[in-house]
């Protein structure tokens, strides 16, 4: 006869070890490096890659995070959207400003916008003018923000922030998902850089990689997906928070045609605030130059 009382016990207890791994996990920061070869640049080139923080901390007031970021002893900032949280017209951004400041008075720092910094765009009527005094913020700081625009480093790296439009977080169970074109980043762009220039894009969703290469990204970087929230040896992610299941681009450097694109797990989470086998990533992005 089944002892109920047993199998409940042993559910609850399965369910805490559970739920205790995923708030240790939820601050057990990953330092991780991708390393990509071009004959563009004259020297080796170092980032950090900053992706879906959504408020989170590592260490009083970040100390974790900002060490890990020192160690790897960067060029520059990049960030790829959602640090933030925006939710039923409030934007929680103290956190995140917080940690922007001390990075801006260590580096140049680029930050390009996620869906939750484009929300309070989209919603208008709900966020008013945040987005704006949020914009003026970071540049005060003499953070570089990039909003469908471009900057270049000695003339031989090009970092390029794209929007994405609210079609493209479309969830698979509301319909058909968009798809884009590369003429899509480019109305919204420009050209990519030439042969003598390295190509940066900085788009939020992985989900098109395709055309972020076509219009002529060297490297794509990305986040939204926070790894797949669990991630499951030889599956990968389970879940986006679009709702797809086990998605290779959910994490991981990906190439395609001498192209890259890098998806960062991300730093926090948020609406699923679990993760497992899933450790927060901060991401560094080394340049190397190929030697002929």
């Amino acid at each position: 006869m089944l002892d109920y009382r047993l199998i409940a016990g042993c559910g609850l207890a399965a369910a805490a070890a559970f739920l205790a791994r995923s708030e240790y996990e939820r601050k057990a920061l990953s330092l991780e490096e991708v390393s990509v070869e071009t004959d563009k640049i004259t020297r080796d080139w170092t980032f950090v890659f900053l992706s879906d923080l959504h408020e989170n901390t590592f260490g009083r007031d970040n100390e974790r995070l900002l060490a890990a970021i020192d160690a790897v002893k960067p060029d520059a900032v990049l960030s790829g959207g959602d640090l933030i949280v925006t939710k039923k017209g409030r934007a929680k951004t103290a956190v995140s400003e917080a940690l922007l400041a001390r990075l801006a008075a260590r580096y140049p720092v680029y930050c390009g916008n996620g869906n939750h910094e484009n929300r309070m765009v989209w919603n208008r009527k709900e966020y008013g003018g945040d987005y704006e005094r949020y914009i003026g913020r970071l540049k005060e700081m003499g953070i570089i923000c990039l909003s469908d625009q471009s900057a270049v480093l000695k003339k031989e790296v090009r970092i390029s922030a794209v929007n994405l439009d609210p079609c493209f977080y479309k969830k698979a169970n509301s319909g058909k998902l968009a798809s884009m074109e590369p003429e899509y980043v480019e109305k919204k762009l420009g050209p990519a850089a030439g042969k003598d220039c390295f190509q940066i894009l900085l788009a939020h969703s992985p989900l098109f990689f395709d055309a972020y290469r076509k219009w002529g990204a060297d490297l794509t970087l990305s986040g939204h997906f926070h790894g797949g929230t669990i991630r499951i040896p030889g599956l990968g992610g389970v879940m986006t928070p679009q709702y797809q299941f086990f998605l290779p681009v959910c994490a991981g450097t990906h190439e395609r045609e001498g192209r890259y694109m890098a998806v960062s797990r991300g730093l926090g989470t948020h609406s699923i605030n679990i993760r497992l086998n899933n450790r927060p990533q901060l991401l560094a992005i080394r340049l190397k130059r190929k030697i002929m």
